[in-house]
């Protein structure tokens, strides 16, 4: 399925993963010219792009596919506090914060105080109501076409997902990366970001 979150974006030129040569015909000596996961990332996002020309056909321009989660989950279930919404879309709620900051930046929600002072209740704008059913139209649309997609592939991508899951749950990315760190402990907290 597209990512439909925020993603490293693909560095322009030559989309091949091979590493670089330098004049003499040796590999140069950076490690990020050859990459086993950026191909994943790309695929991925040239299918949130086709999703954002779907919007753009429909006259919606400045909707990230990334946004359309929150925007059908509140359509759905009327308004919620962030911290709600962040359940239910399985977030932090420091990220969704964020991201509905970027939202209603956009004019797509609205905040509100919640119950106690400290929540913040959440809704769509008039904007975002009225392209909801579109939306929903084209998430059931993008669900279909993913589903023939994997019909054609010998390994469809939900099972991807599924068999990384799992074999995470044995070894955590984390430990994988660390094994191969001579010498070197990562931080607390993780790997950083790409």
């Amino acid at each position: 399925m597209p990512m439909r979150e925020p993603h490293p974006s693909p560095a322009a030129g030559p989309r091949s993963d091979e590493p670089a040569l330098e004049q003499d015909g040796e590999p140069a000596n950076d490690p990020t010219e050859a990459s086993r996961w950026r191909p994943v990332f790309r695929v991925l996002s040239d299918m949130d792009d086709e999703i954002a020309r779907i919007y753009a056909d429909n006259g919606i321009e400045d909707l990230k596919p990334n946004w359309v989660l929150e925007i059908l989950r509140l359509h759905a279930r009327g308004p919620m506090t962030i911290a709600e919404l962040a359940r239910s879309v399985g977030r932090t709620h420091s990220a969704l914060s964020q991201k509905v900051a970027a939202m209603r930046a956009a004019g797509w929600l609205a905040t509100a105080p919640g119950r106690d002072a400290r929540a913040k209740l959440v809704t769509l704008t008039p904007k975002a109501e009225r392209v909801a059913a579109l939306l929903a139209a084209e998430w059931r649309a993008t669900e279909a076409a993913i589903a023939e997609l994997e019909a054609e592939l010998p390994y469809p991508l939900t099972r991807v997902a599924d068999d990384i899951r799992a074999a995470l749950s044995r070894r955590s990315f984390r430990d994988r990366i660390a094994e191969h760190l001579p010498g070197t402990a990562l931080p607390a907290g993780g790997t950083g970001n790409r």
